[in-house]
This record gives C-alpha cells, structure tokens and sequence, in this order.
C-alpha cells in the first residue's frame, strides 16, 4: 500500500485527504466517514455554520467512524465563536484556507490537533511554516472553490523547495492515480482532492450536481470573477482568491456584467445564499474544479480512494520501468 511519511503524522494510512466541500449546503457527514474508514483523511467544512452546527456535524462523524478526521475553517470568514466550538470538540486535524494562520497555530496545537494549512503561493507558504504550522497544502488553480492564480505543476515544487521539510501536500489538476504520481514526482508527500469527492456517492450535494460534473469537460470550470458581489469577503488576514465554478446561466452572466452584479448585490447574495441551504447551489455556483474533465462516473468514496491509489501505484511502477537498471560498477 502506498505511504509516505505524511501518512504517519496524520494518522491515516494513505497518503489522500478530502477537501472540504460545502458551505451552508454541506457535503454531508456520510462522505467524511466513508473517506476516513477507507484510511484516507475525511474532511469537514464549518464554512458558514453555527458552533450548535459544528458540534453536531461532529457529534454525526464520531458515530459513523472512529478514524482521524479534519475540521476546515476558512478566513471567508472567520467565526471566532465557531473556532471555538471546533477546538472544543479537539479534532485530530484542523486545516485552514484562505488567510494567514497567524496566532490560530498555537491555539491548535494545545488542543493536541495538527495543523494543515492551505496556501496559493510559495511567499504564504513560508509564512505559514514561519507561524509553526504542521502541514502545507499547495494548490493549484485548477482547484474548485476559492484559488489563486499559479497551476499546481509549478507551485508544488517550489513550495516544497521552500518550506522543506515540512510536508505539503499537492491539490488542484488531481482526480486519478497519474495525478497523484505526479504530485509524489514533484516531491509533495501527498495530495487533497474535492472535486473527484464531490462525484461521489456519498456526497450529498444534488445528483444534478454531480452528473453536471460527470458531462462537463475541463474548460467548463471557470473562474467566478464577480464573486465579491455575491458572497462573504475576507476576513482580516484574509487571502485574495476568486471561485471556480462550472459554468451556469448566473456564472456567464455576472462575469460578463460585474456593474450589474455590483448594483444588485444585496438580491444576489440573497438568492445565492438561500439556493446553498435549499439544494440548488448547482443552479447558480456549483464550486468545481478542472478535474471535472477526468471524472467519468459516480463512485462509493471508498470505492474512489482504493482506485486512486491502485492507479498510482501502477503508474509508479511503470516509471520505474522506463529508468534503465545500473550494473554492480553503477554503468547503465
């Protein structure tokens, strides 16, 4: 089984942690568990939750798996009374998007969890590992949700580079085993996927949702250039990102009028809002990645994290056959 020293400080025995993947809609606690009992990382989003929310989100988890888990925060926004809840309830793992750590890092470690941090380029990286932060999630423009700017093939390196040997782990452009040999090639330890977890059966965003994913291919997941119209700004310490959605009559619309966006704004964040807590986020933003492309079907998670890694370590396998074998006397 592949494993890589990561695995070991995360406490999961393949190197693949779930995105977050929600807001007020929640992907469900169901694909969390399914991700940890298949020795993957499950993660959950308190994006947007109460701290009442968030303790029975956990409260749910622990009844269906006994395996480590991450709780997500982000700075878009940041609830310090939902921190608090979260600390409270001493997840094995917090990760953290969208904003600088900052003081959140010490505040973590004393309740005995690890800290992952999400970064979108090698300079909040190195301040991320300056702030003591355990592990570092690189990730790439291809990524759904909220991204930055550089493709994962040239972040992950350098952010290796930068902060070794701090762990990072590589996300955006992954949804099968090649990506996930790529990401060990470009010296990531292992690598965060949501939008191959979205397509899943334990997902419980609509089924529309995920069959719009199944359809589309990778250049129908475009940035959401009007989103600060729509939906919560960044926090202090916050970090400039801007969605990836597939595309919808809303998206196409907003991008190409941002001043209408901007004068109806109130309405939008209003309709926005109310379709994430009634099932048809899909209608409007359906936060996806460009992986959208490589997905070809709907799948148990644990059926997905068994593939993901079979495929990657036959593609490792068949690497190591193109490099030609050194004799005794070290001549190929």
């Amino acid at each position: 089984m592949l494993r890589t020293p990561v695995c070991g400080l995360l406490g999961i025995e393949v190197p693949i942690v779930q995105g977050p993947l929600g807001g007020p809609w929640q992907q469900g606690m169901r694909l969390a568990a399914a991700v940890s009992d298949a020795g993957a990382l499950g993660s959950v989003p308190t994006t947007l939750r109460t701290p009442a929310q968030v303790r029975d989100d956990v409260r749910r988890l622990r009844d269906l798996t006994d395996r480590p888990f991450a709780l997500n925060m982000t700075r878009r926004p940041f609830d310090p009374e939902v921190f608090g809840a979260v600390m409270a309830e001493a997840p094995p793992v917090f990760s953290f998007a969208l904003g600088e750590p900052g003081a959140l890092v010490a505040r973590v470690h004393e309740a005995g969890a690890v800290f992952l941090q999400q970064v979108t380029t090698v300079e909040q990286a190195v301040r991320a590992a300056e702030a003591g932060v355990d592990v570092i999630s690189a990730q790439g423009t291809e990524s759904g949700g909220f991204c930055g700017d550089v493709s994962t093939m040239a972040l992950v390196p350098q952010v290796v580079d930068a902060v070794r040997p701090l762990p990072v782990l590589a996300s955006g452009g992954i949804a099968d085993g090649r990506g996930i040999a790529a990401a060990l090639a470009l010296g990531a330890q292992g690598v965060n996927i949501g939008t191959r977890f979205l397509a899943s059966a334990e997902c419980e965003v609509s089924d529309d949702w995920k069959a719009a994913i199944v359809s589309a291919a990778s250049q129908d997941a475009v940035k959401v250039t009007f989103v600060d119209q729509i939906l919560p700004s960044p926090t202090e310490g916050g970090f400039t990102t801007v969605p990836r959605s597939l595309r919808t009559r809303f998206v196409e619309e907003g991008n190409a009028r941002p001043e209408v966006a901007a004068a109806q704004a109130g309405a939008l964040r209003t309709r926005v809002m109310a379709s994430m807590r009634d099932g048809t986020a899909h209608e409007l933003i359906p936060l996806t990645g460009q992986t959208a492309g490589l997905v070809q079907d709907i799948a148990p998670a644990a059926e997905l994290v068994h593939r993901l890694i079979t495929e990657a370590e036959t593609t490792l396998r068949a690497l190591v056959d193109l490099v030609p074998a050194k004799n005794s006397a070290g001549v190929v």
